[in-house]
Parts: structure tokens; C-alpha cells; sequence
């Protein structure tokens, strides 16, 4: 059986000292091994930014994709090989920006895997802008004078969109991000997981201080129902987002595979997908 340090592989981050990405990437070594994985079980497939390198640095399959296109290539890993496991990563700018319509549309589709998005609320690759998820009023040297966008509210954007569960994490916390890592890989169906993960370069307002005075743990909260969506949308609006935990969960919602009439419980990858030379010849006369 697989450890955690089977999934790590030579190539050392080159992250920022202090990044919250070294400890996403320690909770999924540490999520896999604990659910009994092996690296060619697993595929990970990555955005661009700073977060989109950590596909490199897993000892699995690993898929470096372009910007805000790592969803599309996940379902359809997924869909090719039903038997992996299938996370996709990425941060902010890229799930939240370029990669919006395919997170909105990945969420109402329903593919089983899970999606864990690197929330800096900065554009740290490209040396500190303002992405969607910075605050009214941040400065970057896209913003000098304060941005005067408001910022994209991604898991109610999730639960208006159907998500069938949802979930949120900081990355100071490994012990309760590696939980929820865990519950979103053994949820059938789409798996949203923000982590708040600051960047300790470009993003002086948002650090690990901060996060530690303003978030509030849904862990221990014994009055908080995850399966009720008015009450996870009522929490998350009270606290602002800033909430960690499993906020919400639909256990009853099928993934898409499985409503799929003929979709075959045997992979792709794994059939004899030759054509008969009689019905190839029909195929051909019929369409030719």
C-alpha cells in the first residue's frame, strides 16, 4: 500500500518560501495515501499560474493544461477512464477568471471528480495584479489606486449552480484540508474545495494572520446541517465566505456517467474498440 511519500517525486517546488500551495499539495500526498491510492490510480490535471505547477510535483499522472482549460481535460480523462481518480487544480485567476465558464458548467454537468482551487485572491505568477477574488479597494499594479471591482463569491456561485458539494479549507490547517480532500474524492459527482492559501509575496492584506482572525470553522459545529443548501448559503453570506469546512452536500445527485444510457462500467482505455472489417466497409458506404 501506498504512503504519502510515494506520491512525492524528485522535483522540488519552486514556490515561494511560505506559499500555501507546499501544503495542498502535502494534504492530496496525504488524501490519497489514507484512501488507499496508488500513483497509477491517481491523475492530476493543473491550470496555469503559480498553483498550476503542482501537477509536476505529484508522483502520478500528471496533465499541465493551458489557462482555464484544466476542467474540460479532467472530464474527459474521467469519462475516457472511469477507474482513475481525477483532480483537477488550479488557482483563482484560472477557475474564476478565463476558467469560469468551464467551472459553472462543470458543476451542473456532474463528472466525479474533484476540483481544488488555490485561493490567493492575487495574480502571483505574473508578479501581483488583481484577480477576481481580490477585495473593493485592493492595490496591485493593476489596481495602484484600489480596484473598484467587486469580488466573485465562488461557492455561492457553486451552490446557485447546482454543486453537489462544497467545501472550503485554509491551508494553515492541514489536518482538516486533508479531510475534506478525502470527503471530496469519495463524493460520487463534482467536488468543489477552495483553500484559501495566501501569497506571502504579492498579497500583504490577505496573510496567515488575517485568515486566522477572520475565518470562522464549521468543525465541531454540531447545529450545522451540510446537507441543507439554504443553510449553507445563509452561512456562507454571514460570514462573508470566510467560513471553512464541508459547507454543503447532496448525496442523492447521480454523476454524469451514470445517466449516460450505454455507458459501459468498463473504461475506454480498457475495451477492444477494433471495427469488424464488414461494418467498417458499411460505415463507409453509408456516410461515404
Amino acid at each position: 500500500m501506498a504512503t504519502f511519500k510515494d506520491f512525492r517525486n524528485k522535483v522540488k517546488p519552486n514556490w515561494c518560501p511560505g506559499c500555501g500551495d507546499f501544503s495542498v499539495l502535502a494534504a492530496m500526498q496525504r488524501a490519497f495515501a489514507n484512501l488507499g491510492k496508488e500513483p497509477e490510480d491517481v491523475v492530476l490535471v493543473s491550470g496555469i499560474g503559480c498553483s498550476g505547477r503542482i501537477s509536476g510535483y505529484m508522483n502520478a499522472y500528471g496533465f499541465h493544461g493551458i489557462h482555464g482549460r484544466a476542467l474540460p481535460i479532467a472530464q474527459g480523462l474521467k469519462l475516457a477512464n472511469r477507474d482513475l481518480t481525477v483532480v483537477a487544480a488550479g488557482g483563482d485567476g484560472d477557475g474564476f477568471a478565463i476558467g469560469m465558464s468551464h467551472t459553472i458548467h462543470a458543476i451542473r454537468r456532474n463528472v466525479d471528480i474533484t476540483y481544488i482551487v488555490m485561493d490567493n485572491q492575487v495574480y502571483g505568477l505574473t508578479k501581483g495584479q488583481t484577480s477576481p477574488r481580490s477585495e473593493m479597494g485592493f492595490k496591485t499594479k493593476s489596481s495602484p489606486k484600489g480596484s473598484i471591482e467587486a469580488t466573485i463569491a465562488p461557492l455561492e456561485m457553486a451552490l446557485t449552480a447546482g454543486a453537489g458539494f462544497v467545501a472550503q479549507a485554509f491551508s494553515s490547517d492541514l489536518k482538516q484540508m486533508t479531510r475534506l480532500i478525502e470527503e471530496g474524492l469519495n463524493h460520487k459527482g463534482f467536488s468543489l474545495i477552495n483553500v484559501y492559501s495566501p501569497c506571502v509575496t504579492y498579497n500583504k492584506i490577505n496573510t496567515y494572520d488575517w485568515f486566522k482572525e477572520h475565518i470562522t470553522s464549521l468543525d465541531g459545529d454540531e447545529a450545522y446541517d451540510p446537507s441543507n443548501r439554504m443553510l449553507a448559503m445563509q452561512k456562507l453570506m454571514e460570514t462573508n465566505g470566510l467560513v471553512t469546512g464541508l459547507i454543503y452536500q447532496n448525496k442523492e445527485r447521480q454523476p454524469y456517467e451514470d445517466l449516460i444510457p450505454g455507458f459501459s462500467e468498463t473504461p475506454l482505455a480498457k475495451q477492444d474498440l477494433k471495427l469488424p472489417k464488414e461494418d467498417f466497409d458499411r460505415l463507409v458506404a453509408e456516410f461515404a
